[in-house]
C-alpha cells in the first residue's frame, strides 16, 4: 500500500492515573515490549510518510522508545485531551499530508494487517473519518458505535449517556482513527472544552463531522482484543497474556513442541527450530534463539542466548547472554553468566556456575564448581568443588586449562595460571604455579598416619569422662540420703548449794 500521503500520529501524553504508577503509562512493559513499543512496530509496515509520538508525562523517556525506532515527537504540555493532542500534532505534521492516522500509545495489540485495512477502507470510501471499531461481548465502558440504514456511523455515543437500546449495541469505539487531514482541520479548530473535564476531544470532532454531513465510517477489527487497551495492572497482565499466547502459537505452528504453553513466558524475538521440547514454565527472553531438536526443561530462564542443534538446558537453570553448543548438556540449576560459551558436547552440571568463559569440545564441570575467566580445552574434566580464583581485589586474571586436563576436586587455581595439556591436580591442592604438560601438581599439607591413636584417645576420653562423673553422683547419693537425728541426752539435775 502506498501511505506516501499518510502521517501517523500515536498519542503518548498521558500519564495513567489508573496504573498507581509513577511510570508513564505507555512504558509499562507487556509482551517483553513497551506498550509504545509495540504501537509503533504494529505502524512501521504501513511505510507512512511520518510517525509522530505526541509525548507529555516523562517525555523524554517516551521520546527515547519511540525515536530510537524512527518516529518523531512533538511536546503537549499541558494534557489536555485528544483533540488538543490532535492541536500539537498539527504544527509538526507535514503539508503533504493528506491522511492522518491517530491510535492511542496504550493500545499494543493492533496488528499491522488491521491497520492497513483501515487506511484501505478510508480511502475506498472516501471518507472524512473512519473508526477501527469491535465486536465485544461485553461492551460496558466503551462508547457504542451507532449507525444510519446505510452502515455508516451516525454517532459516537458514550455509555452514560446511551439509552438502553443503545447500550444494547456491541460495536464500540476503539479510539484508533483515519481522518482526512482537510476535512478534520476546521472541526478541529471548532472543539470546545463543554465537558467536566475541561477537555478536548477527538470524538466531538468526528460528531461535528457528521453536522456539516461528511462521511464517517467504521470497520470493525478481526480480532476483538486488538482494541484493548492497557488502563490498569489487570489490562496490563491481560495484554502481556494475550501476547505470551500468541508468541507459543507461532513456535508451535514452527515446529516446536511446548507442553503447557499457559505456563510459559517468550519474547518476541525468540525463535526455535524443528522438534525443539519446551517443558513448562520455561522463560525465553530478549533475543534467545533455540536451534533444532533442543530440549529445554522445566523452570530454566534463556535470556539472549544462544542454544545450538541438539543442545539441552537442564531444569532450573539460568543461562544469560551466552552460547551452548551443539548436543552441550547444562544443568540442572547451572548458571552461564555473560560471555559464557560452552561448546559442542559439553556438559555443565549441578550447581556450576560459569561467566566469562569458554570450555571446548568434550570437556565437564559435572557439579559444584566456579569458572571464571577461564578457557578449558578439549576432553579435559573439572572436579567437584573446583574455584577458579580470578579476582585480586584490584583486576580479573584469566585461567588457562589445556586439553586432556584433570582437575580434582576441591581445587583452587589462583589466576593467573596456566595448566598445560595432559596435566592432572591433585584433589584439595591451591595451584599457584603453571603446571607444565603431563605432570602431577600437588599443592597440599602432607598427610601423617599415626597407627593406634584414634582406640588410645578414645580410651583417654572415657577415662577422663569417668572422673567427671563420679564426684558429681557421689553429691547427688548425699542430697538423696535423709539427715540423722542425733539422740536426746538425758538432762543431769544439778545439785543445788544449800
Amino acid at each position: 500500500m502506498d501511505s506516501r500521503d499518510t502521517a501517523v500520529v500515536i498519542l503518548a501524553a498521558g500519564k495513567g492515573t489508573r496504573m498507581r504508577s509513577e511510570l508513564a503509562k505507555v512504558l509499562h512493559r507487556a509482551g517483553g515490549r513497551t506498550l509504545i513499543d509495540h504501537v509503533m512496530r504494529a505502524c512501521l509496515p504501513l511505510k507512512a510518510a511520518q510517525i509522530l509520538a505526541v509525548v507529555g508525562h516523562q517525555a523524554e523517556e517516551v521520546a527515547e522508545v519511540a525515536e530510537s525506532l524512527g518516529a518523531e515527537t512533538v511536546l503537549q504540555q499541558p494534557q489536555r485531551g485528544t483533540g488538543h493532542a490532535m492541536q500539537v500534532a498539527r504544527r509538526a505534521i507535514r503539508k503533504s499530508a493528506k491522511l492522518a492516522l491517530v491510535v492511542p500509545g496504550d493500545a499494543p495489540l493492533l496488528r499491522p494487517q488491521t491497520l492497513a485495512a483501515l487506511l484501505a477502507l478510508h480511502r475506498r470510501g472516501e471518507a472524512a473519518a473512519t473508526i477501527l471499531s469491535a465486536e465485544l461481548d461485553d461492551p460496558s465502558g466503551y462508547g457504542r458505535i451507532v449507525r444510519d440504514s446505510e452502515g455508516r456511523v451516525q454517532a459516537i455515543v458514550e455509555e452514560k449517556s446511551a439509552t438502553p437500546e443503545q447500550q444494547a449495541i456491541r460495536e464500540v469505539n476503539s479510539s484508533t482513527y483515519c481522518f482526512t487531514l482537510e476535512k478534520l482541520w476546521p472541526c478541529l479548530s471548532a472543539l470546545r472544552p463543554d465537558n467536566s473535564h475541561r477537555e478536548l476531544y477527538l470524538t466531538d470532532a468526528i460528531a461535528l463531522l457528521r453536522r456539516r454531513d461528511e462521511r464517517v465510517l467504521a470497520h470493525p477489527a478481526p480480532d476483538s482484543r486488538e482494541i484493548l487497551g492497557c488502563n490498569t495492572r489487570a489490562q496490563l497482565a491481560d495484554a502481556d497474556r494475550i501476547f505470551r499466547a500468541r508468541k507459543a502459537a507461532e513456535l508451535m505452528d514452527a515446529g516446536a513442541t511446548i507442553y503447557l504453553p499457559e505456563t510459559v513466558v517468550i519474547d518476541p524475538e525468540v525463535t526455535a527450530g524443528p522438534d525443539t521440547i519446551i517443558e513448562p514454565c520455561v522463560q525465553l527472553l530478549g533475543k534467545t534463539r533455540l536451534g533444532a531438536r533442543c530440549r529445554i526443561l522445566t523452570g530454566s530462564i534463556l535470556h539472549d542466548t544462544r542454544v545450538d542443534d541438539g543442545a539441552i538446558v537442564g531444569p532450573h537453570s539460568n543461562v544469560t547472554a551466552s552460547r551452548i553448543g551443539a548436543d552441550a548438556v547444562v544443568g540442572p540449576f547451572s548458571r552461564l553468566r555473560p560471555g559464557a560459551d560452552i561448546r559442542a558436547r559439553a556438559r555443565i552440571g549441578n550447581f556450576v556456575e560459569v561467566k566469562k568463559s569458554v570450555i571446548h569440545e568434550g570437556s565437564k564441570a559435572p557439579h559444584l564448581t566456579y569458572l571464571g575467566d577461564v578457557t578449558v580445552g578439549r576432553d579435559s574434566n573439572i572436579g567437584a568443588g573446583t574455584i577458579t580464583c580470578n579476582y585480586d581485589g584490584f583486576a580479573k586474571h584469566e585461567t588457562r586449562i589445556g586439553n586432556r586436563v584433570f582437575i580434582g576436586s576441591d581445587a583452587t587455581l589462583v589466576a593467573p595460571v596456566r595448566i598445560a595439556d595432559g596435566a592432572y591436580v591433585a584433589a584439595g591442592s591451591t595451584i599457584t604455579d603453571n603446571v607444565p604438560a603431563d605432570a602431577l601438581a600437588i599443592a597440599r599439607g602432607r598427610q601423617a598416619t599415626k597407627p593406634g591413636w584414634a582406640r588410645r584417645r578414645r580410651k583417654e576420653l572415657a577415662h577422663a569422662s569417668h572422673r567427671a562423673k563420679k564426684p558429681r553422683a557421689k553429691r547427688r547419693a548425699a542430697r538423696r540420703k535423709p539427715a540423722r537425728r542425733a539422740k536426746s541426752r538425758p538432762r543431769r539435775k544439778s545439785k543445788r548449794r544449800r
